[in-house]
């Protein structure tokens, strides 16, 4: 009998149709401030053949609010040129196709445009209606790739990203676009290996990357079988350190313990340090791309003047997909989020938000109850105050109806019930990242 992989089963499974609802019902009540739209990215194969969750189509799921009212839900999948026309993100000659992806894992909005991301590709422009555009490229500034983590600076409105390259140097470049989307800076960043950088972090006054030891590997690439990095004992595990008022300059490299991280919880500048918040996992992928070992919350504290950093681990709970109000992204925040739900999603068990306040130590969670999970959840701020009160957003799965929720929480409040439960007319299935587009 041929078992489907884990990846196409239960709520990992794709939806197959696209659908508009309208006026959906809630229960509670939703907070009249909310004006916008809440969208979700992740991986949705429409032929149902990926070799990997992480390289399904990419869908986003979105919920529109409106005075008190969930307006509608929507679900589109971004329609790259590898899922309308097959296209390889390498042409017969080698030469690479930056639009050929699958957009499946993040989606933002900057200088007025909405994009849906992966790490492997240009990124793609959607409409609000979340039709597809099609690839952007800055106007034809940008030649390589672009993370799925961008980080928009509060005080600037400048976006920083990177892009990196698996088949030869650079294997790492950093980019800054202008507030209006002008892509100012592309600056490639020297780095021995073609390691998988998925993420990185910023501060007021610095871009810190992770050069971590999760290295491609051409070997697993030419099997086409999962995703083709491998954990390699023998590739010391870094921090590198640019000043953003002197992006052509030296690079400081920072040696930490082995470990791999895929998301930062926010960075910032203290007296001549760096403090960095990771989800850290203590290694990945060393035999293959299909199991995991469980992240939880690090500090890492940067002395920029001894070279030295401290690592301590703040949590000893496995959690993931870390957030906080945007607004003070590389900004000393004092409280952070992240979604307890990985072994829920295999258990039944029901998963958690957790609610980190970093100065204290303190943390809240919000438990789901059994058989409900947990997503993502982005903060949507409540008033003009950056750090102040708002909500957070998430859809969760019920795993008896199997249908999904957008479920708001109070973020100061961690513990008392939800706010409002927006019901969906359909499961939501797990994905990756999303955010709160308020209407501006």
């Amino acid at each position: 009998m041929t078992m489907s992989p884990p990846y196409l089963t239960g709520n990992y499974a794709p939806v197959t149709e696209e659908l508009t609802a309208q006026e959906l019902s809630v229960t509670g009540r939703i907070p009249p401030e909310l004006s916008g739209w809440y969208l979700r990215n992740g991986p949705n194969p429409h032929e149902a053949a990926s070799s990997h969750w992480f390289v399904g189509d990419g869908m986003v799921h979105g919920v529109r609010l409106e005075a008190g009212r969930a307006v509608s839900y929507r679900n589109r999948w971004v329609r790259t040129t590898s899922f309308t026309d097959g296209a390889s993100p390498y042409r017969g000659d080698g030469t690479r196709d930056l639009t050929a992806g699958v957009a499946n894992t993040h989606v933002i909005r900057h200088a007025g445009r909405t994009l849906a991301l992966v790490e492997s590709s240009y990124p793609y422009e959607l409409t609000s209606e979340l039709d597809t555009v099609g690839p952007y490229d800055f106007d034809g500034a940008l030649h390589t790739a672009m993370t799925a983590h961008p980080k928009t600076c509060p005080r600037t409105g400048e976006l920083h990203f990177f892009g990196y390259e698996v088949t030869g140097p650079p294997f790492l470049t950093y980019h800054r676009a202008d507030a209006t989307g002008k892509l100012l800076l592309s600056r490639p960043i020297e780095v021995p290996a073609a390691t998988m950088h998925h993420d990185f972090a910023l501060t007021a006054e610095h871009v810190v990357f992770m050069d971590l030891p999760v290295v491609f590997d051409l070997d697993v690439a030419k099997t086409g079988a999962g995703m083709p990095f491998r954990w390699r004992e023998d590739y010391q595990a870094r921090l590198g350190v640019l000043r953003r008022d002197d992006p052509h300059g030296a690079i400081a490299w920072f040696p930490i313990d082995p470990c791999y991280v895929f998301h930062s919880l926010n960075a910032f500048d203290d007296a001549g340090r760096i403090v960095l918040y990771v989800m850290r996992y203590p290694q990945l992928w060393r035999t293959g791309s299909d199991s995991f070992t469980e992240a939880s919350l690090w500090r890492w504290t940067v002395d920029l003047t001894s070279g030295a950093v401290r690592e301590e681990q703040l949590d000893d709970r496995a959690a993931e997909f870390p957030r906080i109000d945007d607004r003070l992204t590389g900004l000393d925040s004092r409280f952070g989020h992240a979604t307890i739900s990985g072994n829920a999603r295999e258990s039944g068990e029901g998963g958690a938000l957790v609610r980190y306040d970093l100065l204290t130590g303190a943390s809240t969670t919000h438990e789901f109850g059994a058989g409900r999970v947990p997503a993502e959840a982005a903060f949507a701020p409540a008033d003009e105050k950056p750090g102040g009160s708002g909500y957070l957003m998430t859809y969760v799965y019920d795993a008896v109806t199997d249908r999904s929720d957008l479920v708001i929480l109070d973020a100061t409040d961690l513990s008392a019930p939800p706010v409002a439960g927006v019901h969906l007319p359909r499961r939501v299935p797990y994905g990756f990242h999303g955010s709160w587009l308020a209407d501006q």
